[in-house]
């Protein structure tokens, strides 16, 4: 069979765990300054003079609604890449393009009803989300001005993936440090320069992604692409379109079941504790999100290589990028766990210096953190299953955590007489179930056939 390429974008060379860490090094790089950015609002809009405290809260309402967008983003997008990556690694190329370009398709059909949608729709869900009247202020004045770059949100965030999956992890990293930096940049400038508050945070996030769409773009349909993005390839097939979907259903039921868990704590956090543990709920969200990165690009670098190798028929590569990823993930979550309840008062202190909501918010941090190590076996048997095409068992387990375990404890823990507590403790809960689940049946699954298919002596 007919490998793609060579040198440093043939997976099936060299060391697995070198191939995987040359992809997670670059792509964790970049998502820290996306996620950097993202910090950056948080922690200036959390300082503005008089208005801090509500306006975190208010730009926290909108959280669930990016975040639907983004798993638009993903069904399509993601859902293509481990397509894409065994496709190119038996060697068919045109197949890969058409994935590629239905991809794009998708996701620019999806985000211009998504625009629509959510400016016809943002009041009464906002309200729903859990805004107060003073809440809703904020909340409006930033999603009114950040839907207006759902497509170059979407698209920078969709397609960057087919970047790295073709081996240039380098030039991903750049898609998104690119329109971060302006973003960091932009942030001082709008938000308190030209006194925009809330609004001046939405548009510097629209002009950056708008500048990291165009770089994704751009790559993409040159020269130095492998497999180019072409206009015939754009066409929507729908047999590829269906496949990408059922694929790409795991990390939208992951991202949507993330907006579900939202609105249900900010919903129940106002009913239990007011704007105030919305605020804190938002922190922690923020933070959690910034522990995240490490392992996220462990998971996101092993995935086209594993998705490669398993293509090529590379069996014994396949169980190795698996046990990396494994080990990697479990000794990195640990040692962040470890970082936060030691220091939570440093950490929150980033995001707000409103000493009641700090006071209030240490104690929820430790509790919403515990079991946090148990994140990196989900993380571990879910990009199994999606590396391999698995696409039941990764909706199956997408759904489990958040959908079955979460949102249930969320509305119920409260009730049961723990308050806002119980809200923060259903987290660590659904860690411990929903990860031991995920990973022990992906061991006795796909990890067992892809051991099955090594050639040599088996184990009794």
């Amino acid at each position: 069979m007919a490998l793609t390429a060579a040198g440093q974008n043939d997976f099936s060379k060299g060391p697995v765990w070198k191939n995987i860490i040359r992809q997670a090094l670059p792509l964790t790089i970049a998502q820290f300054v996306h996620l950097l950015y993202n910090v950056m609002d948080r922690v200036f809009i959390g300082h503005m003079e008089g208005v801090g405290t509500l306006a975190l809260t208010g730009v926290g309402l909108t959280f669930p609604i990016v975040t639907i967008i983004l798993a638009f983003a993903a069904l399509f997008g993601m859902g293509g890449v481990p397509l894409f990556s065994i496709e190119r690694g038996a060697g068919n190329k045109e197949k890969a393009a058409r994935i590629m370009g239905n991809s794009l398709a998708l996701i620019v059909i999806a985000a211009a009803v998504l625009t629509v949608l959510g400016y016809i729709f943002h009041r009464p869900v906002l309200f729903a989300f859990g805004a107060s009247s003073d809440s809703f202020v904020y909340a409006d004045s930033y999603l009114m001005i950040y839907l207006s770059g759902t497509l170059f949100s979407m698209i920078s965030t969709g397609m960057n993936g087919y970047i790295n999956a073709q081996g240039f992890p380098r030039v991903g990293m750049m898609s998104i440090i690119i329109g971060a930096g302006l973003n960091i940049a932009l942030d001082p400038l709008f938000i308190f320069a030209l006194g925009l508050g809330v609004r001046g945070a939405a548009l510097a996030s629209v002009i950056s992604q708008a500048v990291s769409a165009v770089w994704v773009m751009r790559f993409l349909t040159g020269r130095r692409a492998e497999i180019p993005l072409e206009i015939k390839s754009i066409r929507p097939d729908r047999a590829t379109a269906a496949a990408i979907s059922k694929l790409g259903a795991a990390n939208f039921i992951m991202q949507g079941t993330n907006f579900l868990v939202q609105v249900v704590c900010n919903y129940t956090l106002q009913g239990y504790g007011g704007d105030m543990y919305v605020g804190i709920m938002t922190v922690a969200i923020s933070i959690r999100d910034i522990f995240m990165l490490p392992i996220s690009g462990i998971v996101g670098g092993a995935m086209p290589v594993i998705s490669f190798n398993y293509g090529a028929k590379q069996y014994a590569r396949v169980r190795d990028g698996i046990r990396f990823n494994t080990i990697a993930g479990f000794v990195y979550t640990l040692a962040a766990w470890l970082l936060v309840v030691l220091l939570p008062r440093v950490w929150f202190g980033i995001f707000s210096d409103d000493a009641a909501m700090t006071d209030a918010g240490v104690g929820m941090l430790r509790i919403y953190f515990f079991g946090f190590v148990f994140m990196a076996l989900q993380f571990a048997g879910q990009s199994a299953f999606q590396s391999l095409g698995d696409a039941r068992h990764a909706i199956f387990f997408s759904l489990l955590r958040k959908a079955v375990i979460v949102v249930p404890l969320t509305l119920a823990l409260p009730a049961l007489g723990f308050g806002v507590t119980g809200v923060f403790l259903a987290e660590p809960i659904s860690n411990v179930a929903g990860g031991l689940a995920c990973f022990i049946t992906m061991r006795m699954t796909v990890y067992k056939n892809i051991e099955r298919l090594i050639p040599g002596p088996k184990k009794e």
